[in-house]
């Protein structure tokens, strides 16, 4: 077999999405989900991207099927691939933010889901997503997406 017919082994692709939440009394927060399998604890809802669909199409589709929002992609807050963020497998995520309307269900692999003030977040956080809100909050006090360098 030529190398040229030989596809190379990558990362996993997934797409995640801080979705703001506007409630009564217009008050905003941010939706989180329990996660129902390992590993556990608070995540922002997402998932992996299927075959045949774009990275945006999938963040729309599991925020559905995750919380049952339809949301509105606003930007992209960060594509995250350290090899160590997912204890399952080297995973690199795109982190969207979008905003929606309603009231979240926990469906799908969500074991419950939330509301959130950023500056009140649950402790137990899965993956790096300390980090990913890390950055979304600082992206809301800046109008700017982090620094790489």
């Amino acid at each position: 077999m030529s190398k040229k017919n030989v596809r190379p082994v990558t990362p996993l692709l997934a797409a995640d999405v801080i979705i703001e939440l506007t409630g009564k009394d217009n008050q905003t927060g941010i939706v989180l989900i329990e996660r129902k399998n390992p590993p556990y604890g608070w995540a922002i809802p997402g998932g992996f991207v299927d075959v045949g669909e774009t990275v945006e199409q999938a963040v729309v589709r599991e925020a559905k099927e995750e919380v049952c929002l339809d949301v509105v992609l606003l930007c992209l807050l960060g594509l995250y691939s350290d090899p160590e963020r997912d204890e399952r497998g080297h995973t690199a995520t795109a982190v969207y933010i979008a905003k929606a309307t309603g009231t979240p269900i926990a469906a799908d692999d969500a074991k419950n889901v939330a509301v959130f003030n950023i500056n009140a977040l649950p402790a137990e956080l899965a993956f790096d997503h300390a980090k990913v809100l890390q950055d979304y909050l600082h992206y809301k006090k800046s109008n700017k997406v982090k620094s790489l360098i």
